[in-house]
């Protein structure tokens, strides 16, 4: 798929989760994008990295449109943005990212909820068809995802979408300006048992 593609709308590419649906990001959201982020701003900022001071720009948008599509186009990450089906307003993000074939076939989970929309279920769902495309259509084997001790409702939602507590990562990375411990995550697909495909790679 070449870039244009992934940023077009005709690249298609659709999820469908319990009362949300996903897509790729594309040029045309970048209004409601950056209006959802400012809005969000205090509520995101203590669980991300800091945000360069251009992050809302329109040029900055672009970039990371520019980024995603290299990054698909490679096979290493897949963005998504959530909408809620019943008037398909933007209320959040979710990636696939550090996708590892070979004998790992795993990949990482990462998310954030605009404020107006925390705790009303749409990011669970997300994470939920995220879960589905990558142990479905992808043939992962393993998905992982890591969150700062004290947020207690992404905790929760990891729990609640599959993934099991599997240990604790001092200063596992750099959130708001300071290294952070994270508390690790993992799910397993339930399409195959431990020993998993033979993809006939050596090490």
């Amino acid at each position: 798929m070449a870039l244009l593609d992934w940023i077009a709308p005709e690249s298609g590419l659709r999820l469908e989760g319990e009362g949300v649906w996903l897509r790729p990001p594309r040029a045309s959201d970048y209004a409601e994008w950056r209006d959802l982020r400012e809005a969000s701003r205090a509520f995101l900022q203590p669980w991300e990295p800091i945000w360069p001071a251009d992050d809302l720009s329109r040029a900055a948008f672009r970039r990371r449109l520019l980024a995603y599509a290299r990054d698909r186009e490679a096979g290493a990450a897949y963005p998504f943005f959530v909408f809620r089906a019943s008037d398909d307003a933007l209320t959040g993000g979710i990636t696939l990212s550090n996708v590892r074939r070979g004998v790992a076939q795993m990949g990482s989970v990462g998310y954030w909820c605009g404020k107006p929309y925390a705790r009303q279920g749409q990011t669970l769902a997300g994470v939920r068809a995220l879960c589905d495309f990558a142990f479905g259509p992808l043939s992962l084997h393993r998905l992982e995802a890591a969150c700062i001790p004290e947020n207690a409702p992404s905790r929760s939602l990891l729990a609640k979408a599959g993934f099991r507590e599997e240990g604790f990562a001092p200063a596992y990375l750099k959130i708001n300006g300071a290294w952070r411990d994270h508390v690790l995550f993992g799910r397993l697909t339930p399409h195959v048992g431990r020993e998993g495909p033979d993809e006939g790679v050596s090490v």
